[in-house]
């Protein structure tokens, strides 16, 4: 034991190092300044390097979508199983940590043994001393039992025993310290994967939440359509009945508003859709969301400014991130427990038994027996096996390191790309607005000058048109804001640090 802690420091390997992370100063698509529109306006929401709250989702105001986001951790299926695979990583540490201590197993048996005269005889021959028949002898003389060992007789004997075995290996080279390394690096990963999990799931159900407002608010203006498209049957047919017009306009205008109609189905079954899609998220068997989500509400706005730290958060933040080093972590270990398979094995065994030919016997302390001594195990030819084991590992640790760098790149681009979107994606919402108020005014001078007979029903039917899609982009691209929004802190990594914490995680 003195010699195994002398010799605790000699592991092999190449030993794992956290690997060095850039980080800019400061985003690529984050804005250096606050611009302005066509018209002058600011936009409405402009990210800032401020603090980041986990509950990003709060900041919409919304309380039906606050209500569902705190049901993900503990009712989403992807989640819940990411946490089942974070306990058998657990187990599986508790599992690697087994050999660093000795091992001891308590045994009890009874044998009741019967020998054949044949076999008695060879033992006469070969001169018995110990053992079984040794035992059933004793002392006499053999060579009456020589003469008569032919048709002698053997009475079964029973032999007891109890005792307790042990065995410890000396972990000279860090084979068994590094086993517990990578796996619980590898516990490290787990609990990382449960924590993309989450942030994955937090934002499904954000995306899921603003596309179904959205066509809830796309539902509604189908219903508006509907009726400004009734105004114009109403409109035409008053004028046919007045000879002022032909029937061509009323038949143009019965097909605008059939036009109209024949979408309203198709908007209810999108929302029934998304309904069931977000009960699916929260494991809700069908409809069963339909009392709470069923009634429409407008698509939550964006707030004002947008906390999204500063770059250098990025790596504690993203869980993919961080569940890439830990995975680096775990192949660098198992390369150091490939290089320690080359070297020598040490192990101490013992064990103390009692064994009787009766059971009376067994406690008496002359029926004790016991070993102990070291054993060394050498690899001299394993036909490979060695040599390939730890060029996989190498293997396997050159890739973790370069998915650790496609890590961290998708995850600069993730943020760039949403940052990109949130701010471009205002700007068509801007426009679209500008469009709806500008076919409506259209829409309205055209009826006031088809209705004195000074325009014809076909720049009424053009304008109606144009306001309808303008109307459709408009709830689109509001609801592509939000949805940005969403996609934004999905990239940042945010939402998981209240409901799974570090210091939580780390003690078990």
């Amino acid at each position: 034991m003195a010699a195994s802690l002398l010799v605790t420091g000699c592991s092999v390997g190449p030993h794992y190092t956290p690997p060095h992370l850039f980080s800019p100063s400061s985003w690529f698509g984050m804005p250096r300044k606050q611009t302005t529109t066509a018209r002058g306006r600011a936009p409405e929401s402009v990210p800032v390097a401020a603090e980041p709250s986990p509950r990003w989702w709060d900041q919409f105001g919304d309380p039906e979508l606050s209500a569902l986001e705190s049901r993900v951790a503990s009712e989403n299926f992807t989640v819940r199983l990411a946490t089942i695979r974070l306990a058998e990583s657990r187990a599986q540490v508790r599992e690697a940590a087994g050999p660093q201590f000795p091992s001891l197993n308590g045994s009890a048996g009874y044998t009741r043994q019967q020998f054949s005269s044949k076999e008695f005889e060879r033992g006469l021959e070969n001169g018995i001393s110990s053992g079984a028949l040794g035992g059933l002898l004793g002392n006499r003389n053999t060579d009456a039992y020589r003469q008569e060992a032919g048709s002698l007789r053997i009475p079964p004997i029973d032999t007891w025993r109890d005792g307790i075995d042990a065995s410890w290996e000396l972990d000279l080279w860090g084979r068994v310290r590094h086993s517990v390394e990578a796996a619980r690096a590898t516990l490290k990963a787990s609990a990382e994967d449960r924590r993309s999990m989450l942030v994955a799931q937090f934002a499904e159900v954000a995306r899921d939440y603003m596309t179904l407002r959205g066509q809830q608010a796309q539902l509604a203006i189908l219903r508006d359509n509907l009726r400004v498209a009734r105004d114009s049957v109403r409109l035409t047919r008053a004028r046919f009945t007045g000879g002022l017009t032909t029937e061509l306009d009323v038949e143009n205008a019965v097909s605008q508003l059939d036009s109209v109609a024949a979408q309203i189905p198709d908007a209810e079954q999108q929302v029934a859709v998304q309904i069931n899609a977000l009960g699916f998220l929260l494991g809700e068997p069908p409809q069963a969301l339909r009392t709470e989500l069923g009634t429409a509400a407008p698509v939550p706005p964006v707030p004002p400014r947008v906390p999204v730290g500063v770059p250098s958060e990025l790596a504690r933040r993203r869980p993919d991130i961080r569940e890439a080093e830990a995975q680096l972590h775990a192949a660098t270990a198992n390369v150091d427990v490939a290089v320690a398979d080359f070297y020598p094995r040490v192990t101490l065994t013992g064990a103390f038994n009692f064994e009787a030919l009766s059971l009376r016997d067994l406690g008496f302390w002359s029926a004790r027996a016991y070993s102990l001594g070291p054993s060394i195990s050498l690899p001299i030819f394993q036909g490979g096996q060695l040599r390939g084991q730890l060029q996989l590992n190498q293997a396997q640790q050159q890739e973790a390191a370069l998915s650790y760098q496609r890590t961290v790149l998708q995850a600069w681009e993730d943020v760039d790309n949403a940052l990109t979107a949130y701010a471009l994606q205002q700007r068509r919402r801007d426009a679209d607005q500008r469009s709806v108020r500008s076919y409506a005014r259209a829409l309205s001078l055209a009826r006031q000058q088809y209705a004195h007979g000074l325009q014809t029903f076909l720049n009424v039917l053009t304008a109606e048109r144009g306001l309808f899609g303008a109307r459709e982009q408009l709830a689109t691209s509001t609801t592509q804001v939000s949805s940005d929004f969403v996609q934004l802190y999905n990239a940042l990594g945010g939402g998981w640090e209240t409901t799974f914490p570090e210091a939580r995680t780390a003690s078990r």
